[in-house]
C-alpha cells in the first residue's frame, strides 16, 4: 500500500510537470517565432515551424484532458520538440546553432519522466546530432542558414536564455519541488508503517498472552478435574491453544511480523507436545525435515493446529506408555505457493476402516477440517507402519475461515 500511494504521488507530480512544461513550451515557441518574424527578420521555415509546434503542442495537452494518458501526452510533446528542434537547428546554422541546446533539454526531460525513455531519447538524440553534424559536409548539405548575419548573435541570446529559461526555472524548480514533496511523504509513510509494525508487534504481545492466560485457566481446570476422559479433554484444548499462541510469540520476538520461519515453530511445538505428553524421559525420536521456509499467519495457524493433532494422536495413540518411537515431520515446498506436508509415525497405527467420517476422534475430523482449510487434500500413506499422512496444501492469503 505504501508502495502504491507513493508510486500515485509521483504520478501526481509528473503529471503538473508534463502539463505545465507543454504550456511554457507552447507559449515560448509562439513568441520566440513572432521575434523571429517581426524582429530578427526571419521570414522562412523557422517562424512557422515554431507556431505549428506551438500550436500543436496546445492541442497535445487539450487532448490529454479526453484520454488521461500521461505517458502518451509526454511522448508526442517530447518527440515534436525534438522534430521542431532539428528543423530550427539545420536552418539557424546547424552543428554551430545554439538551439542544438534544446535537443539536449529533450533528453533531460526524459530522464526526469524514467530511465527507459531518457535512454531512449539519449540514442535518437545522439543519432540526429550526427545527422546535423553531416550538414557540415558541402556535398552532404540541403540546408542553410536563415537567419540573418547581422541578427545571428540575437537568435543564439535568445535560443540560449530560453533553454536556461525552461532548464532553471520549469524544470530545476518544478523538480525540486516533486522531490521535495515525494522525501517528505515517503518519511512520512515509513514513520506510519513503524508505528503500525509497533502496534502490529503488541497486539500479536496480547494475543500471545492472553492465549496462554487462557491455557494457564484449562491447566487450572485439568487439576480439579478427576474424570480421565475430560482430563485429556482439557489438556488437548489447552495444547491447542499454546500451539496458537506460539504463532503470535514468534511474531512478536522476530523482525518480520508477517512470517515466522516454520522450521523452528514445528520443531518447538512438536517437542513441547511430547514433554507434556510423555513426559522429560520420552524415548520417542523426533525427526524433522523442513527447509528454510517462512509462511504468514493465515497459513502458519492452521496448519500448526493439524500439525498439533497429528502429533498428538501418535503420541497418545500410537506408542503405550514408555515405547519407543519416531515422529517425523517433512513439508516441501513446490510450485507457486503449493507445499506438500508428510507426517506421520513408527507406531501401531490403526485400521484403514477407520476414518474421520466413522470415527469420534475429534482430532482425526480436525486434521480433515483444517486440510479443507488450507483448500488441500489428505491421503492416508498405508505403505508405511503407523499412521502416516501426505498432505497437499496452498498457502492461505485471506483471513481464517472457521475450523468446524
Amino acid at each position: 500500500m505504501p508502495d502504491s500511494h507513493i508510486e500515485q504521488e509521483y504520478l501526481r507530480e509528473k503529471t503538473k510537470l508534463v502539463l505545465k512544461v507543454n504550456y511554457i513550451t507552447s507559449a515560448l515557441a509562439i513568441v520566440f517565432g513572432l521575434i523571429c518574424l517581426f524582429l530578427l527578420n526571419i521570414t522562412e521555415i523557422i517562424p512557422h515551424v515554431l507556431f505549428i509546434y506551438g500550436l500543436a503542442n496546445l492541442a497535445n495537452t487539450y487532448i490529454y484532458q479526453v484520454t488521461k494518458k500521461i505517458s502518451l501526452t509526454y511522448y508526442i510533446s517530447s518527440l515534436m520538440a525534438l522534430v521542431t528542434a532539428l528543423i530550427v537547428t539545420l536552418y539557424s546554422g546547424g552543428i554551430n546553432s545554439s538551439f542544438i541546446f534544446m535537443l539536449a533539454l529533450v533528453v533531460f526531460a526524459g530522464y526526469v519522466n524514467t530511465r527507459k525513455h531518457g535512454r531512449f531519447f539519449l540514442y535518437l538524440t545522439f543519432a540526429i546530432i550526427l545527422f546535423i553534424f553531416s550538414q557540415s559536409f558541402p556535398q552532404l548539405s540541403f540546408t542553410e542558414n536563415l537567419v540573418p548575419i547581422e541578427f545571428r548573435s540575437i537568435f543564439s541570446l535568445i535560443s540560449v536564455s530560453f533553454s536556461l529559461f525552461l532548464l532553471g526555472s520549469i524544470f530545476g524548480k518544478d523538480l525540486l519541488k516533486s522531490h521535495n514533496a515525494l522525501y517528505k511523504s515517503k518519511k512520512e509513510l515509513t514513520r506510519q508503517m513503524h508505528e503500525k509494525e509497533m502496534l502490529l508487534k503488541e497486539v500479536h504481545h496480547r494475543v500471545k498472552n492472553n492465549l496462554q492466560t487462557v491455557s494457564s485457566l484449562l491447566s487450572l481446570q485439568t487439576r480439579n478435574v478427576e474424570e480421565t476422559q475430560m482430563r485429556n479433554l482439557l489438556k488437548s484444548t489447552q495444547n491447542r491453544v499454546i500451539s496458537m499462541a506460539m504463532v503470535h510469540e514468534m511474531l512478536y520476538m522476530r523482525k518480520d511480523i508477517s512470517q515466522i520461519e516454520y522450521k523452528s515453530y514445528v520443531q518447538e511445538l512438536s517437542e513441547y507436545l511430547i514433554r507434556s505428553i510423555k513426559g522429560l524421559d520420552s524415548k520417542v525420536q523426533l525427526k524433522i525435515d523442513i527447509p528454510e521456509i517462512k509462511l504468514g499467519i493465515d497459513t502458519a495457524i492452521p496448519l500448526g493446529l493439524l500439525i498439533n493433532e497429528a502429533v498428538t494422536n501418535a503420541l497418545k495413540y500410537g506408542f503405550a506408555d514408555d515405547q519407543e518411537g519416531e515422529i517425523y515431520i517433512a513439508l516441501k515446498k513446490e510450485i507457486d505457493r503449493h507445499y506438500v506436508l508428510n507426517i506421520g509415525d513408527n507406531g501401531v497405527g490403526f485400521p484403514d476402516t477407520i476414518n474421520y467420517k466413522n470415527s469420534k476422534s475429534l482430532g482425526l475430523k480436525l486434521i480433515h477440517n483444517l486440510t479443507r482449510q488450507l483448500k488441500g487434500s489428505i491421503q492416508k500413506d498405508t505403505s508405511k507402519k503407523g499412521t502416516n499422512y501426505i498432505i497437499k496444501f496452498q498457502e492461505i492469503k485471506q483471513q481464517l475461515s472457521p475450523v468446524a
